[in-house]
């Protein structure tokens, strides 16, 4: 016997299901990423660089430590490849915006930074809504641009606890990676788009 999902069984199937997906180790992890935000946010307000310095240390190992968790695990769940982007672009675009406020990140980069991931979140739910393309894997160029952002925040907290040259060099060399991968990986991700919605065409018209 089939369930209707608008039964009172289904949805209660659907919703054990639900919560089920958020209980696993790996999204508990990404949801503990996102934690973090806030008292990131409070150190770098309060110069306390030492510190949001730690904290994003350790926001970094839990996103390295989710997606392993999920591979060894078999936890991979489709919240987990939505919530974990979603996590990762929220925790740097805020840090971004907060270090350009307190005058440690030109406000070019962090514009740059800004308007690439508000465009691919705004285009991602449009095509999932009217196409339902849900395949928004990140590209090697969207990786590369996580890792150069990633390293740029380090290295700009970094020297303000540890002003050595080798860090200033660091500093320089990964935000200018962030200002190169941030337009290479927002064109790559227009190309992919594209070729994924004529691919779903040319399916629906051999159908």
């Amino acid at each position: 016997m089939e369930h209707n999902p608008q039964s009172p069984g289904g949805l209660s199937k659907t919703r054990a299901f639900k919560i089920s997906q958020i209980l696993t180790a790996p999204n508990q992890l990404t949801l503990a990423r996102m934690a973090f935000l806030p008292f990131i946010v409070n150190k770098l307000l309060d110069h306390h660089f030492k510190g949001a310095l730690i904290l994003t240390l350790l926001a970094g190992l839990s996103d390295g430590l989710d997606g392993l968790l999920a591979r060894r695990l078999h936890q991979q769940t489709l919240l987990g490849q939505y919530l974990d982007p979603i996590a990762d672009k929220l925790l740097l675009s805020t840090i971004f915006l907060v270090l350009s406020v307190v005058n440690l990140i030109p406000w070019k980069y962090t514009v740059l930074v800004f308007s690439r991931d508000v465009c691919i979140l705004l285009v991602s739910g449009v095509l999932y809504t009217i196409a339902g393309l849900r395949d928004f894997r990140p590209s090697i160029f969207g990786k590369a641009n996580t890792f150069a952002q990633v390293a740029a925040v380090l290295f700009v907290m970094l020297f303000q606890v540890y002003s050595q040259h080798w860090v200033w060099v660091g500093r320089r060399l990964f935000l200018s990676a962030t200002f190169l991968f941030t337009i290479l990986s927002g064109l790559h991700y227009v190309y992919l788009v594209g070729h994924r919605l004529h691919a779903m065409n040319e399916g629906v018209t051999r159908t």
